[in-house]
């Protein structure tokens, strides 16, 4: 029996073909595919300037330096994401808040969020991640509007979300990592995401300063530019200007990023005709506690349901090869989080959510003959046949 994962990569010939031309290059790093991948994308998504970054992680730990979070820095998040969300400001030796999300959409609860900021004395937060969860667009409008008030930044992860987008109140398309709300937005390029580098990341903005401030941390801190230097010795003259870190792309993953990059479109519409295809075989099953919604700007890079029995569904799949997955075990509830704290009950929507969760299979090379098992199955299994 052929398994059926939640999420796989696709690579086509002229992905293939892209790399091996890089192989008989010049450059294997730090050539010049990173920047054309870096344009690519900003052009994609409609930013001013993109970096490109070793993975996802990496674009959100820069993210966090380049905006100086520090130990006296306060930053709340969603505790529906991934762990390197809250992560990344633990690196910088900030502090992270989280608020629970919308039992709607699964996405950090705007109200919520503004109730815990006026909770705080002025000026207490210094910035805010929302996630765009499973691909669903965070209206950051609403949430620039209360970032600016309380002289707060905002990252948007955006890693789901390549091509998401949600209708701003001129009911204009706001796509993520257009940068219109947010100060910065950061994507991955792990195989599972919507495109791939292998491993990778981007981080997207239309500021200057941190965009250069990117630059430079992205690279040991060390520039060659003639017109950043203090002084300048010679041709061969470099400068340590900060603590920066190694976290490049290769030209070799950006080739492949970049060829991926080609046929975004065309794997966003699939993974939005397989969401359809979820929600009207299981829209009138009364089992079937919610499903993902069904919106124009979703990218779907996850389609999740909620059901009761969760862990016998999860269980009986993998017998039948369908290796769903649960996205995610509330972050505020890992063993690292609870010693600063946390506790069960504190986000009671989030783990509610995190208790009946599962994510179907989804990617665009998905046949329909696999997406009819995986629904029969699901169906005959929660209806006792």
């Amino acid at each position: 029996m052929k398994a059926i994962p939640y999420g796989r990569q696709c690579i086509s010939q002229e992905d293939i073909e892209s790399v091996i031309a890089v192989l008989k290059s010049e450059y294997l790093t730090q050539g010049p595919v990173i920047k054309e991948f870096e344009d690519d994308f900003a052009r994609y998504v409609g930013a001013k300037h993109a970096v490109a970054v070793s993975n996802g992680t990496a674009a959100l730990h820069l993210s966090a330096l380049a905006l100086n979070v520090n130990n006296a820095s306060n930053v709340i998040t969603t505790p529906i994401t991934f762990a390197a969300s809250a992560n990344c400001i633990k690196y910088c030796g900030g502090n992270v808040y989280f608020v629970d999300i919308d039992p709607e959409t699964w996405v950090m609860d705007i109200d919520k969020l503004e109730k815990l900021i006026l909770s705080k004395p002025p000026n207490f937060f210094s910035g805010v991640i929302p996630v765009d969860f499973a691909g669903y667009a965070v209206n950051t409008e609403k949430i620039k509007q209360l970032a600016e008030k309380h002289n707060m930044w905002i990252i948007e992860d955006a890693c789901h979300a390549p091509g998401a987008y949600f209708l701003n109140a001129n009911n204009e398309k706001v796509f993520c990592g257009s940068g219109k709300y947010s100060d910065l937005t950061i994507f991955s390029f792990h195989p599972v995401k919507h495109i791939t580098s292998g491993e990778g990341g981007m981080i997207t903005t239309n500021n200057d300063d941190l965009y250069k401030k990117l630059i430079l941390l992205r690279s040991h801190g060390i520039t060659k530019q003639s017109k950043d230097l203090y002084e300048n010795h010679g041709g061969w003259y470099y400068e340590m200007q900060t603590l920066g870190f190694n976290y490049r792309l290769t030209d070799l993953q950006a080739a492949l990023g970049k060829s991926q990059l080609k046929r975004a479109d065309d794997g966003l519409q699939r993974r939005r005709e397989i969401a359809a295809k979820y929600h009207h075989a299981f829209k009138n099953n009364s089992k079937i506690i919610k499903q993902s919604v069904l919106e124009d700007g979703h990218a779907f890079h996850l389609y999740v349901i909620q059901v009761v029995e969760r862990k016998n569904l999860f269980d009986f799949l993998r017998t039948k090869a369908i290796y769903c997955q649960i996205h995610y075990i509330p972050v505020h509830l890992q063993p690292y989080y609870k010693l600063m704290g946390y506790k069960k009950n504190d986000f009671p929507i989030a783990e509610a959510y995190y208790e009946t969760c599962i994510s179907l299979p989804m990617f665009p090379t998905l046949t329909s003959d696999e997406q009819a098992l995986v629904i029969q199955l699901i169906t005959e299994y929660i209806n006792g046949s």
